[in-house]
């Protein structure tokens, strides 16, 4: 099993950047696959990346590609997000989750989640 813990969330004005975090336990992270979700209010969680377990291809949807950028760290066991050009609609809860796949795009994919953190952009 692994567990995820994200950080990096918070307020950030339209057009501006954060990083989040997701640090997994355990010494078998690079048997993971990785992702991002959000989620926000009245909407369904959407995926927003993924990474493959040794980091050597990813994969966005249209909403996010060019503006978000996902990586991994096996040695730290931490996945990253990159966030740049924010706007007001990519507020959401952020989720990090690992697959035993070598990379997932849909929930059902994902097995495990981490508790999420809260990205507020304001316009």
């Amino acid at each position: 099993q692994v567990q995820l813990v994200e950080s990096g969330g918070g307020l950030v004005q339209a057009g501006g950047s954060l990083r989040l975090s997701c640090a997994a336990s355990g010494r078998t992270f690079s048997r993971y696959g990785m992702g991002w979700f959000r989620q926000a209010p009245g909407k369904e969680r959407e995926f927003v990346a993924g990474v493959t377990r040794t980091g050597g291809s990813t994969y966005y949807p249209d909403s996010v590609k060019g503006r978000f950028t996902i990586s991994r760290d096996n040695a730290k066991n931490t996945v990253y997000l990159q966030m740049n050009s924010l706007k007001p609609e990519d507020t959401a809860v952020y989720y990090c989750a690992a697959t035993t796949l070598w990379v997932g795009v849909t929930q059902p994919e994902y097995g495990y989640w981490g508790q999420g953190t809260q990205v507020t952009v304001s316009s």
